[in-house]
């Protein structure tokens, strides 16, 4: 049983991102790649191992921990090593997994019989290492199910519709794309391929507790413990442990090495929006006449922090995650996004909101979330077979953070800024300009090869002073040179805002792009029926 890389595995690593690097990407692609990382392969999977199809819905509607997990079993790494190198892949081979299973209806009347040997011989761990009677159900007891069909239509919901609609990470993509139907188009592709999530993801996971019950459907602490270093449960490593011991030499290096692609890619954009927003949205706010290099320098600090906090925050998770990464890595989400959806929403399609009340609407649903957490983190819920009382609150133990989600995003209907509304983005109201109003839209660079004194006779500069100078701005992202500014004129600068709203098609791209829309829409409905 082979649970290590071999030669062939690296070698195809290396291959495959060198031919990656030469090759470019379709906007839906790119789309497809920012969403899919270790989370899924890790949370999705190991979910669907432990819990059934019901997780499917968070595709049809973490990051770094859980490529932390993938390294750490596959390449024997201490967890902070394996955040270097985090990663996230592709599923090409179910096909072989559910042959070995003996088909799809095999699989399914398999899985609901997929028990560790030991939990079939004790009765205390029976009720917690057997699948759930609803496991091959979507929609589940909106008071009894994991996830209830009341928070799946509703928290899930506008969870969903913050990430697909307005996350940057995702929004990003859409706004590199040439025009307004190739940006229809890419996400329709898109979601189009976020449709194969239960085939490549959920599958998977239930395949890997039929093959290996003892390791991924483990219900003894202590059992577990030596498995995963997890006494919560092992269904994390369902995905690799499927990759590890059914794919051949090679294979397992491009399973790796695609994880590993997908996952650079949204941590690229991640990393990348945070920084904009600090540089851009904050730190502006402070230094107005920020310059360009002090900005970039900003940028990279940021980015430095963020990842400190990321490694400092692994034990955190590994200590409350109970077992189901996904869950813990969807509430989480349920604190916080509700509110900026519904922001984002109301900006759409009610006037009369305003800044004042988009603020205020904000900070006091930070606040609930954040308490929220506190209380997710402070009262843990008792282990299956434990015997230990739940003495958690009646807000946490009864209310699912599904619910949470929709319930926050009622509390924030409040808020939003004028002239951002659906209905009036066409209207004049542009303030008049001036000569003094013109905007600086590029810059002219002149170089400088040497230090000028205030005489203006120039001083010679050492290679000790350049080679420092260099190394400087190559770590901070700046250069040695003074900007000249050039400005647009009154026409110009019209011209370009009107450019900027233009939401304009062919319409023929128009038709086709709708009519595939609504056939997807129409297919998503027809799967979501056929396994609710």
């Amino acid at each position: 049983m082979v649970d290590t890389l071999a030669t062939e595995d690296y070698v195809t690593i290396a291959v495959y991102f060198g031919i990656v690097l030469a090759v470019g990407l379709w906007v839906g692609a790119s789309i497809y790649a920012s969403n899919i990382g270790a989370p899924m392969f890790i949370g999705l999977a190991g979910t669907a191992a432990a819990s059934g199809l019901a997780v499917t819905i968070y595709e049809w509607h973490a990051e770094i921990y859980s490529g932390a997990i993938f390294l750490r079993h596959i390449l024997k790494w201490n967890m902070y090593l394996c955040v270097v190198v985090i990663l996230a892949v592709t599923a090409v081979f179910t096909i072989v997994g559910i042959i070995q299973v003996g088909g799809w209806d095999e699989m399914t009347e398999k899985y609901m019989h997929s028990a560790a040997n030991y939990t079939l011989m004790n009765q205390s761990l029976y009720s917690c290492g057997m699948p759930r009677e609803d496991s091959l159900h979507i929609f589940r007891s909106a008071t009894t199910g994991d996830i209830p069909w009341t928070g799946a239509l509703t928290g899930l919901s506008i969870m969903g519709l913050y990430v697909w609609c307005q996350d940057q990470l995702i929004v990003q993509r859409t706004l590199s794309a040439r025009d307004m139907a190739h940006a229809k188009a890419g996400t329709l592709l898109g979601g189009a391929l976020k449709l194969l999530g239960l085939f490549t993801f959920i599958v998977p996971g239930m395949i890997s507790r039929i093959l290996y019950p003892d390791e991924i459907a483990c219900a003894d602490p202590d059992k577990c413990e030596a498995f995963c270093h997890n006494k919560a449960g092992c269904s994390n490593f369902a995905y690799p442990v499927l990759v590890l011991r059914l794919m051949p030499k090679g294979l397992r290096g491009l399973m790796l090495a695609a994880l590993l692609a997908a996952l650079m890619s949204s941590l690229t954009s991640i990393l990348n929006s945070a920084s904009a927003i600090a540089t851009m949205d904050i730190w502006k706010q402070f230094r107005k006449k920020a310059t360009q290099a002090e900005l970039m320098v900003v940028g990279r600090v940021t980015v430095m922090i963020l990842v400190v906090i990321s490694i400092v925050w692994l034990p955190i998770m590994d200590a409350a995650q109970g077992g189901m990464f996904w869950f813990y890595f969807i509430g989480i989400r349920s604190y916080f996004l509700p509110q900026m959806c519904i922001l984002f929403v109301l900006g759409l399609f009610w006037k009369r909101l305003t800044e004042q009340g988009a603020f205020w609407g904000l900070m006091i649903s930070l606040v609930i979330g954040m308490i929220r957490m506190v209380l997710d983190f402070t009262f843990i819920k008792p282990s299956c077979g434990s015997g230990d009382e739940d003495t958690r609150p009646s807000i946490i133990s009864k209310v699912d953070f599904t619910h949470f989600a929709a319930i926050l995003a009622v509390l924030c209907c409040i808020s939003m800024l004028r002239r951002v509304t659906w209905w009036t983005k066409d209207d004049d109201e542009d303030p008049e300009l001036s000569s003094e109003d013109d905007e600086v839209v590029d810059e002219q660079r002149i170089n400088k090869a040497e230090i000028i004194e205030d005489n203006g006779t120039a001083l010679p500069v050492s290679f000790g002073q350049r080679f420092c100078k260099a190394f400087k701005d190559w770590v901070c992202g700046t250069t040695d040179e003074v900007h000249k500014h050039q400005y647009l004129t009154q026409r110009e600068i019209i011209h370009l805002r009107k450019k900027m709203k233009s939401i304009d098609e062919t319409a023929l791209y128009r038709k086709v792009l709708n009519g595939a829309a609504i056939i997807m829409s129409l297919l998503t409905a027809f799967l979501i029926g056929k396994f609710s």
